[in-house]
């Protein structure tokens, strides 16, 4: 069974516009309880024990990248990103060529999600590593309406069995980089490297996940974002 103790290496895809935020600054760079949201999540990761160091997908010539070297004695590197997530997950493993073997297990994590709790990316990578490849999740508690093309409601939808999905996401490297450019080559467009390894023929294993770990998309979320971690101190 594949030790747990090593430090892993974790993608932060960012070279996102966060147009559903609205605004001309990308999402990521307005200020979340005095600091650029970006590095909220940067320095959330960066502070656990368990991440050897943070490659970021950065949009090509990003005026606002405060040019970072390191974070709590972290290495911080970048790479030019694509159009979309996808793109810019596979280029972050592409630039850990050399630095993480094919084998070794790498974390994805968003950029727009600085509450992640630092006890369930522990339990991530223990229960992860030792099952070949997992995500956090939350299971959904609430009732699933479906809606027609008017937003009316048509159906309510069975929630058994359904998750949502959070960050971090932990896969091999190898096996990540060959399930995201299989899809590509496929036309594939998937959301997260779990539905690209599910894809593959992959069955991650869901790891529950504080609700807190909520992404930033609209103004709501930041206030959110803001209050979750003012509880914090």
């Amino acid at each position: 069974m594949p030790s747990t103790d090593a430090a892993l290496w974790c993608v932060v895809p960012a070279a996102g516009r966060g147009t559903r935020f609205g605004g001309g600054m990308p999402k990521q760079y307005l200020p979340l309880v005095g600091r650029p949201l970006l590095l909220r999540t940067l320095e959330r990761l960066a502070a656990h024990p368990r991440i050897a160091g943070l490659m970021i997908a950065l949009t090509a010539g990003d005026p606002h990248w405060p040019g970072l070297a390191s974070l709590h004695g972290k290495p911080v590197l970048t790479c030019t990103g694509g159009g979309e997530r996808a793109d810019s997950v596979l280029a972050g493993l592409h630039a850990l060529d050399g630095k993480v073997e094919n084998d070794n297990f790498v974390l994805v994590h968003d950029a727009a999600r600085p509450c992640v709790r630092g006890d369930d990316i522990a339990r991530l990578i223990d229960l992860g590593v030792a099952a070949g490849g997992a995500l956090l999740a939350t299971p959904l508690r609430d009732t699933l309406k479906r809606a027609d093309a008017a937003g009316f409601s048509l159906a309510t939808e069975p929630r058994e069995a359904r998750w949502r999905a959070l960050t971090p996401q932990l896969f091999r490297r190898g096996e990540l980089v060959a399930a995201l450019e299989s899809a590509r080559a496929a036309g594939v467009a998937v959301t997260d490297e779990a539905m690209a390894m599910e894809c593959a023929g992959f069955k991650p294993l869901l790891v529950e996940g504080a609700e807190s770990n909520i992404k930033v998309t609209t103004p709501a979320d930041m206030m959110l974002a803001e209050f979750l971690l003012g509880r914090e101190g």
